[in-house]
């Protein structure tokens, strides 16, 4: 799924003084993407363009906006190369970037237990590697994410949906309390589905082993919020109609989540979701960083537009 935000207005949450062991962030890049076969059959999901990037950058850049520079990737024993020739250890873009494999896609909430030692006793965000995010005050939604893990909270996000039942769902009394949430239910209870983006605060590790294995085989997310909610330590943040939300699990979503990136790429000149552009305005590479990688580029937009950053 995909989803967008402004992306220059850049998070920088403490700027380059901030350090970067205050929380842990986890991109889960694993699956199969069997709905998307063939074009899946080749390679993750989570490499395909979405425009004039790799799908991966999208999450990737979400995390950097909220001042996250230890990052994890789980991916899949096939792919996990692939993701290190296109990312490498995250140096060129300010951050340290690891990897992990996931043997069998056995639930989101495995992740946690995959990553508990690059998390360690830290807060750890966790962004699925098929969601973007766009919409105008999605920096500020990061940070009080932030402020909510560092305080014991963890934070969901809510989006409105037509078709409900697909998702995991959020319960939410009149004053956006969570009452409840439930995975993919026959009868929803709203229609606020529940994103792929999710923070907690540090021992989320123990919470997932916690979890017993759904009817499905999964250790599901919403066994691990619904954990949280009963400590009454669940918090959500609604995407309101200023944002964007595509999942990117169909054809058509690909492409509707393409045209849209191309859109606002092409009337601003300029890049969203790029990890190179908001490295630089987050102070975490150097001029000359950021002009090697964009004169590597110096053949197509994505790096004239890297380019122009530096002229402003």
């Amino acid at each position: 799924m995909l989803i967008f935000s402004t992306f220059d207005a850049i998070l920088i949450l403490g700027g380059a003084d901030m350090k970067s062991n205050e929380m842990r962030g986890i991109i889960l890049a694993g699956g199969s993407g069997t709905r998307l076969h063939p074009i899946t059959k080749g390679t993750s999901k989570q490499l395909l363009p979405v425009y004039d990037k790799p799908m991966i950058y999208y999450p990737l850049s979400v995390l950097m906006q909220a001042g996250i520079r230890d990052i994890l990737v789980i991916t899949t024993p096939d792919d996990q190369s692939r993701f290190k020739t296109l990312l490498k250890d995250g140096n060129h873009l300010g951050v340290n970037l690891n990897y992990k494999i996931q043997p069998s896609p056995d639930g989101l909430a495995q992740a946690f237990i995959l990553g508990e030692e690059f998390i360690e006793d830290k807060p750890c965000a966790m962004i699925l590697g098929d969601n973007i995010f766009y919409g105008s005050g999605l920096k500020e939604e990061l940070m009080k994410s932030r402020e909510n893990a560092a305080n014991g909270y963890a934070t969901i996000f809510g989006y409105q949906v037509k078709d409900p039942e697909r998702f995991g769902i959020m319960e939410l009394d009149e004053n956006k309390n969570v009452l409840s949430v439930e995975e993919k239910p026959e009868k929803p209870k709203s229609d606020f589905a529940i994103t792929g983006l999710y923070f907690y605060p540090e021992g989320v590790s123990e919470y997932a082993k916690m979890i017993k294995p759904s009817p499905r085989g999964e250790l599901e997310i919403t066994s691990l919020n619904d954990i949280y909610l009963k400590e009454k330590r669940l918090k959500a943040r609604l995407l309101n109609d200023g944002y964007s939300w595509f999942d990117t699990g169909t054809e058509d979503s690909l492409l509707d989540a393409a045209n849209m990136v191309r859109t606002i790429e092409s009337n601003r000149d300029s890049l969203i979701c790029s990890p190179e552009a908001i490295a630089y305005e987050n102070k975490w590479i150097t001029d000359d960083e950021l002009r090697e990688s964009a004169d590597s580029m110096k053949k197509n937009k994505y790096g004239k537009r890297l380019a122009k950053i530096l002229e402003r």
